[in-house]
C-alpha cells in the first residue's frame, strides 16, 4: 500500500529506513528476503490515542503489555495520552518520570502528548520544547483527580500559547452542563440498563462542546483536534468549519463504528465508554462522515482498567469505569466493518496510518510506505478470519466487548524499522521500540 495505491513491488530496507521501492523481481544478491505472498503490506499503524497509565497505575496497563499488544495488532507507533498515570504529563517533571518508566519496555515506538489543565499554562512551552507532540484537555471531569478539566476561560488562556507554538490541542469534547441536566432525570433509572448510561451522556454534551471549540478555532485560529467523536449530530458543524479552512480535525474509534446501542445487553459494562456507543443510525452516519473525509481518521482510545473496576457482576453502568481496550483489534475491527460497506484497502491505510501520522507531525517519517520513511510495516491477510479470544490478547487486563466476535483480517507479521517485532503469534525476544520526541523525528 503506497501513496500511489496498491502495487506489487519489492521494498528495499537499509538501516531501518526504506531505501527503494522496486520491481517485484528486484532482489539484490545477498539480501535477506521476507516473502509476503498475497498478503497486504501496509504501513505500520499509527495510533495517536492510547492510555498506557504507567507510572502510577501500571496495574491498569503498562508500557510492556500495551506495546506488545500494539505489535501483535500491527501498530508500530503509539502516542500516549497524558492522563491516568501518576503523575500526569502536565509538567516537565512529570514528563521526565514518564520517560524513565519506559526503560526496557517498548516493543514499538512511543511518543507523548502533554496535558492542559487549570493552572499549568507556564508548563506548556517547556513541555513542547521537551518533545511532546501536542496537548490534550478535557471539558468534563476526566475520572482521575490528577487531570482536572478545563473551562472556556482556561482554553482562552492556553490557546494563544499553543497557537504560537503551532501545537495541536486534542479535546475530549463533552460539556458538564447537559450531563448534569440529564443526570437529574435519572434518579430512579435502573443502572444495569444500558439505556440509563446512554441517557446520562446525551448528544447535546458533545454537540455543544464542539460548537464551543469551533467558535474558539475561528476566533483564535487554533489548531484543534476532536477526539473520539460519538455524536453524529455534530458532523454538520465539523463539516462546515473544515470547509472554511480552519485547522480542525476529528477522529472516531473502532467501537463507535462496530457496535450500536440496540445490541448492548443490560449489565454488559464491558461496553461502557465515554462518550457512549450510540444507536445504529448514529453509527451509519459516522461511517458516512469517515467516508467523505469529515472524520479524518480512526484511533483506539485504548483505555483499560482492572477487572474489578468494570463491575461486571453488578453490571452497574453508572458506576463502572468507562473505557474500551482494543489496541490489538483495531485493524481487524475496522476492516470487518469497512469491507462490508465497500471500502477498499487504501482507505484503511489513510484512516489508520497516514492521517494519524499527520496529526502528530510524524508524516515525514511514519504512516507511509515511501523512500526515506521508517521501514515500519504490518503484513496481514485481509481474507483471514478469527474469533476474539480475550485470553490470547496481550493487553494486561483481558476484558473486551469484542469477546467471541468473528473478525476479518489477520495480522501475520509486524516490522519496526525493518526488524520483526511480531511474527505469526510470536513477539520478538527483546523490545526494539524507541521513544519518539517532537523535533528529533
Amino acid at each position: 500500500m503506497t501513496p500511489e495505491g496498491e502495487i506489487a513491488a519489492t521494498i528495499h530496507v537499509r538501516g531501518g529506513v526504506i531505501s527503494a521501492i522496486a520491481a517485484l523481481d528486484d532482489l539484490p544478491k545477498g539480501s535477506v528476503v521476507h516473502e509476503a505472498h498475497d498478503f497486504v503490506v501496509m504501513p505500520g499503524i499509527v495510533d495517536t490515542h492510547v492510555h498506557i497509565n504507567e507510572p502510577g497505575r501500571t496495574e491498569w496497563e503498562g508500557f510492556s503489555t500495551a506495546t506488545r499488544a500494539a505489535a501483535a495488532g500491527g501498530i508500530t507507533t503509539l502516542i500516549e495520552m497524558p492522563l491516568n498515570s501518576i503523575p500526569a504529563t502536565t509538567t516537565v517533571a512529570g514528563f521526565r518520570e514518564k520517560l524513565a518508566a519506559t526503560a526496557g519496555k517498548l516493543w514499538v515506538d512511543v511518543g507523548f502528548w502533554g496535558g492542559v489543565v487549570p493552572g499549568n499554562a507556564t508548563e506548556l512551552r517547556p513541555l513542547w520544547e521537551s518533545g511532546v507532540f501536542g496537548f490534550k484537555c478535557f471539558l468534563v471531569p476526566s475520572g482521575v483527580e490528577e487531570f482536572a478539566h478545563v473551562t472556556e476561560s482556561d482554553l482562552r488562556g492556553a490557546l494563544p500559547e499553543l497557537g504560537a507554538l503551532k501545537a495541536p490541542l486534542l479535546v475530549h469534547a463533552e460539556l458538564p452542563g447537559p450531563i448534569a441536566e440529564a443526570e437529574k432525570k435519572l434518579a430512579k433509572a435502573d443502572p444495569r440498563r444500558y439505556s440509563a448510561w446512554l441517557a446520562s451522556r446525551p448528544r447535546a454534551a458533545e454537540n455543544e462542546a464542539i460548537e464551543l471549540l469551533v467558535k474558539l478555532a475561528r476566533e483564535l485560529d487554533a489548531r484543534i483536534h476532536v477526539v473520539h467523536l460519538s455524536s453524529s449530530d455534530a458532523i454538520a458543524t465539523l463539516r462546515e468549519v473544515k470547509s472554511d479552512g480552519q485547522p480542525v480535525t476529528v477522529e472516531t474509534c473502532p467501537h463507535y463504528l462496530t457496535f450500536d446501542a440496540e445490541e448492548i445487553a443490560d449489565g454488559s459494562t464491558e461496553f461502557k465508554c465515554a462518550p457512549p456507543i450510540r444507536e445504529n443510525d448514529n453509527r451509519e452516519k459516522l461511517w458516512a462522515a469517515l467516508g467523505d473525509g469529515t472524520i479524518d481518521f480512526v484511533a483506539t482510545d485504548h483505555s483499560p482498567c482492572p477487572p474489578a473496576m468494570k463491575l461486571l457482576e453488578a453490571g452497574d453502568f453508572l458506576r463502572a469505569w468507562g473505557g474500551i481496550a482494543s489496541l490489538e483489534l483495531s485493524l481487524p475491527a475496522l476492516w470487518t466493518e469497512a469491507s462490508s460497506r465497500g471500502y477498499a484497502l487504501p482507505r484503511l491505510a489513510e484512516w489508520l496510518c497516514c492521517a494519524p501520522a499527520r496529526l502528530a507531525g510524524l508524516d515525514k517519517r511514519k504512516g507511509t510506505i515511501a523512500v526515506g520513511y521508517d521501514a515500519d510495516f504490518v503484513i496481514w491477510n485481509p481474507d483471514g478470519t478469527f474469533a476474539v479470544d480475550p485470553a490470547k490478547l496481550h493487553q494486561r487486563n483481558k476484558i473486551t466487548p469484542y469477546a467471541g466476535r468473528d473478525l476479518l483480517g489477520v495480522v501475520e507479521t509486524t516490522f519496526l524499522r525493518g526488524r520483526k517485532v511480531f511474527d505469526r503469534g510470536e513477539l520478538s525476544h527483546s523490545p526494539l521500540g524507541q521513544i519518539l520526541r517532537r523535533g528529533s523525528v
